[in-house]
């Protein structure tokens, strides 16, 4: 049964039988035999079928929603008997924003030092990419900001306060001020994070409160490597978390200025589910501890 919902999982997922079956290592003809048996065991139709998937059925809606909840628990369940036959080990999926990937390493890098056979894998995702990811059982954890936009039913612990940066080329006459505030932006030639970046969406807010939002940036990206690029080159600026514009400072040819005003919570963030897989219990701790460094 186990097998079949795992599979269900994945074809809800996917919305694809051939795609699904690859994420389960079986073949296609399997994969629909399972959701054929996993059908008839509950009675019920859950999958709308024509020539290629056409989504849920209600019922299919509904079983969803069990699936995830036993999948998880038998996956818990199995990590703990694990755990006690060898100790902590197995794999990990963490999805990140992007600009949180400056400071992951303070938590996972104590993480793995501490548990030798655990396999991290980060991820970098949107907000909301790591909100449906982790209801989909697809990550494990997330680490994304906590204020601004709703989170649903989540277990979050704060890790740390971000704070903004303008990421300047040394040359510019901006580079050699102490601090900026959000309506001096008002003037910068800016290249910004896309809409669909939560921490552009917060950067927009910023700069609409302070009467400076202007037109729409000339130039956006999804890479925080691209805009940097252009901010390096001259003629550009960008807005920045502090940690991840001090990454780039080493580089001659920029300058981070801070930005005064509002600062904002990130911090990692699980289904709420009890009990939690032993790694996740693990990585919860280990957040709690960086939390309270923090606060220090």
């Amino acid at each position: 049964m186990i097998e079949r919902l795992e599979m269900f999982i994945a074809l809800a997922s996917e919305r694809h039988f051939g795609r699904a079956a690859a994420a389960c290592g079986v073949t296609q003809p399997t994969l629909s035999s399972a959701i054929r048996q996993l059908e008839e065991s509950l009675g019920v139709q859950l999958v709308w079928r024509g020539s290629r998937f056409q989504g849920l059925t209600p019922e299919g809606q509904r079983v969803l929603e069990w699936a995830r909840r036993i999948v998880a628990d038998t996956r818990a369940m199995r990590a703990e008997m694990r755990v006690a036959r060898r100790g902590l080990s197995g794999n990990l999926r963490l999805g990140v924003i992007p600009t949180a990937l400056a400071m992951v390493a303070d938590l996972t890098g104590p993480f793995c030092a501490r548990h030798p056979d655990v396999r991290v894998a980060i991820l970098s995702r949107s907000s909301a990419e790591i909100l449906a990811q982790i209801e989909a059982l697809e990550i494990d954890a997330g680490i994304t900001y906590l204020e601004g936009e709703p989170l649903g039913r989540v277990e979050a612990v704060p890790l740390y306060r971000e704070r903004h940066m303008l990421l300047v080329s040394a040359e510019s006459a901006t580079a050699r001020r102490a601090e900026v505030g959000w309506a001096d932006l008002a003037g910068e030639p800016l290249c910004l994070l896309t809409s669909d970046m939560q921490n552009r969406r917060i950067v927009d807010r910023h700069l609409a409160a302070a009467d400076a939002a202007g037109p729409a940036p000339r130039l956006e990206s999804n890479s925080i490597v691209a805009l940097v690029s252009h901010v390096a080159q001259g003629g550009w600026s960008s807005v920045l978390p502090g940690r991840m514009a001090e990454l780039f400072t080493a580089d001659a040819r920029l300058r981070a200025v801070p930005i005064a005003g509002a600062d904002h919570s990130v911090g990692l963030i699980t289904a709420p589910r009890s009990p939690h897989t032993p790694l996740l219990e693990a990585l919860i701790g280990a957040a709690r501890t960086l939390g309270a460094a923090q606060d220090q």
